[in-house]
């Protein structure tokens, strides 16, 4: 259990920063989505790389451009855009929808299937985000509302094939996909925006932290917990995304909360409760709650390995 604790409170530290982002994009950074997905990713990936110190070989070449189109590059130009449509609370409830998404593609691509009560705790936090999405004041951009959904559904596909290939260490497929990502989308910020914009002491000190802290450290720990954890568990750790952008958005933006929200918000974080509770109570805890028994869970063939070469690789 103590082990299980350890991964989830790792993993959280994604959902959080990325709840964050919202409105930090909303209140320092400028109007230039493409520019600012560059900004994001690129220096997040240059500097795991410098740490990393190891290239991509093989089938990892295209491998990371396919990751880096759909957790860095696509993902970060819609959710720049998303930031500068929505309201950070519906921003980023929308994404809540994610643990549905992540199941799907687990089930699809890994051979995961989603227990029953995992799916039930998805569910009520997709009726948290329903909730949450009818309760505010401020009306839905429809464009806004259709890149948010696309930006789930492109991160669920690649966070998935990520698990997938874990045949190299985290740290360094987290790199390599950050840099392609950010790489991919230089061409289009200079035909479509043009020159990088100038930057204010505040935007730069805005890049600094969702480049830093919520994409190098953020991207570590959401893909370390999907080895360990499996995308089920941790779609289910991401839901604590829209408690915080729902709760940054009230203390920092200004953003009005209503009765209707507040009911979303328990509801989102009784879904989070009922998930990991129940693979809690199914598992035997421990170093060993990464590695279930039961089948099919062909990710944990995956799983195993990369795990056992990443300790390798930290006594070496």
């Amino acid at each position: 259990m103590e082990g299980k604790f350890r991964w989830f409170a790792i993993t959280a530290i994604a959902p959080v920063a990325w709840g964050s982002t919202y409105v930090v994009t909303r209140a320092v950074l400028p109007d230039a989505p493409l520019w600012g997905a560059v900004l994001r990713a690129l220096p997040a990936g240059l500097l795991l790389l410098a740490v990393a110190r190891r290239r991509p070989r093989g089938v990892w070449w295209w491998r990371a451009l396919l990751l880096g189109a759909l957790n860095a590059g696509g993902f970060f130009v819609l959710v720049y855009a998303v930031a500068q449509l929505l309201p950070s609370g519906i921003a980023s409830t929308v994404m809540a929808t994610s643990p549905l998404a992540l199941m799907g593609f687990g089930w699809m691509l890994l051979g995961q299937r989603p227990r029953a009560l995992s799916l039930i705790g998805a569910l009520a936090g997709v009726g948290g985000v329903a909730v949450m999405l009818t309760g505010g004041d401020a009306a839905v951009d429809p464009l806004g509302l259709a890149a948010a959904v696309a930006a789930m559904l492109l991160s669920a596909v690649g966070y998935v094939l990520a698990t997938r290939w874990g045949d190299v260490d985290v740290l360094s497929s987290t790199a390599w996909q950050l840099v392609a990502g950010g790489l991919l989308v230089v061409p289009f910020a200079i035909l479509i925006e043009g020159a990088p914009p100038v930057l204010a002491p505040a935007a730069i000190a805005g890049f600094a932290y969702v480049s830093l802290v919520a994409t190098a450290s953020a991207y570590l720990a959401w893909f370390a917990g999907m080895r360990r954890l499996g995308p089920g568990a941790v779609g289910l750790i991401g839901l604590l995304n829209p408690v915080t952008g729902v709760a940054l958005g009230a203390l920092v933006a200004g953003e009005a909360l209503t009765a209707r929200q507040l009911v979303g918000l328990a509801v989102v974080l009784a879904g989070i409760a009922v998930g990991q509770a129940t693979r809690g109570s199914r598992r035997t805890g421990g170093a060993q709650s990464a590695s279930p028994s039961r089948k099919p869970r062909v990710g944990t063939k995956n799983v195993v390995p990369v795990t056992a070469l990443e300790k390798s690789r930290m006594r070496s």
